[in-house]
């Protein structure tokens, strides 16, 4: 038995309310909720990203869902292990299931949940009209204009993966695998990994990187379209955000993305179009060159792009 779906993060940062302000202009909804800051995509029932207030920036937990066999199961895994053990909930971000503490003090709580449906979800149900695109053969979009209106408000429909920094990246990989139970989607030596979830899945709900400290390096979000991605960065740049990488196509995930610096130099992703896993059973997972595993195009990588700022500060 395994996790079987993304819940939320939590960072804690030294100004919650700065942090409600950027992911609101991202295009999620917030509230105050006691001393931390939780926030929303719209239309959906589940906590995406809570903030709460510390000295300085840094990943504070992830929490993903299971059913309650899964629970006992990750318990017993959990209590047989070495490498992690169990702790109380934090006061700042109570929450059911177990909190596991492992070797690098990083936090994840596990707890009896289901995937909250949602607009974007692939197992949604939905009114909305299909994305068509014409081309060479397909000319699916007949009669309604194909861009959107310069000033549509874009709202991203979910949490779609965090990618986090690790020091030991193979011993990060041994963890998820053995003790929550997910599964490696693709790597690039010794540099990334990305791991998804049975039962049909993303292609990564868990992204990791070599560093020399953990550290938060992304948060991303589903949007409907590649325009969505596109409005999006925008529509933040020109609220003065600056611009963390954008936009572009992924090599690995083959999704579109464009991500935007938070007040902390934490990213947050706008993506669309990302490859799904149905049977994790029959997935082959590749290690890439990592000439080819970042992008297949787009501007230059930024120099700062892999840096993990909580190491820095």
């Amino acid at each position: 038995m395994s996790v079987r779906n993304l819940q939320h993060y939590a960072l804690s940062v030294p100004d919650p309310e700065a942090g409600k302000q950027f992911y609101e202009d991202f295009g999620l909804d917030g509230r105050v909720d006691g001393n931390r800051v939780v926030m929303r995509c719209a239309g959906r029932d589940q906590d995406q990203v809570i903030l709460t207030e510390g000295a300085k920036r840094k990943l504070h937990h992830i929490c993903f869902g299971t059913t309650e066999d899964g629970l006992a199961a990750i318990r017993k895994q959990v209590e047989a292990g070495d490498d992690t053990r169990l702790v109380d909930a934090p006061n700042d971000t109570p929450g059911p299931g177990l909190w596991i503490m492992d070797w690098e003090e990083q936090l994840t709580n596990v707890r009896v949940a289901e995937a909250a449906p949602s607009r974007g979800g692939p197992d949604a149900i939905t009114d909305e009209p299909a994305w068509g695109i014409n081309c060479p053969g397909h000319y699916d979009r007949r009669g309604p204009r194909g861009y959107p209106p310069r000033d549509s408000v874009v709202k991203p429909r979910r949490l779609g993966h965090v990618l986090h920094f690790t020091s030991d990246i193979n011993r990060r990989l041994a963890f998820h695998q053995n003790v929550l139970g997910l599964r490696l989607s693709d790597r690039s030596g010794d540099l990334v990994a990305f791991m998804h979830h049975e039962g049909g899945s993303d292609h990564h709900i868990l992204g990791l990187i070599q560093s020399d400290l953990p550290g938060f390096h992304h948060g991303s979000y589903e949007v409907a379209s590649v325009d969505e991605v596109g409005l999006g960065g925008c529509q933040l740049l020109a609220k003065g955000y600056k611009d963390g990488w954008g936009l572009g196509r992924h090599a690995i995930g083959s999704n579109f993305f464009h991500y935007i610096r938070d007040p902390w130099n934490s990213l947050a992703e706008y993506f669309c179009d990302i490859d799904y896993i149905p049977d994790a059973d029959t997935w082959q997972a590749d290690d890439w060159p990592a000439e080819d595993s970042l992008y297949v195009w787009g501007p230059d990588v930024p120099e700062d792009f892999g840096a993990n700022f909580e190491a820095v500060d």
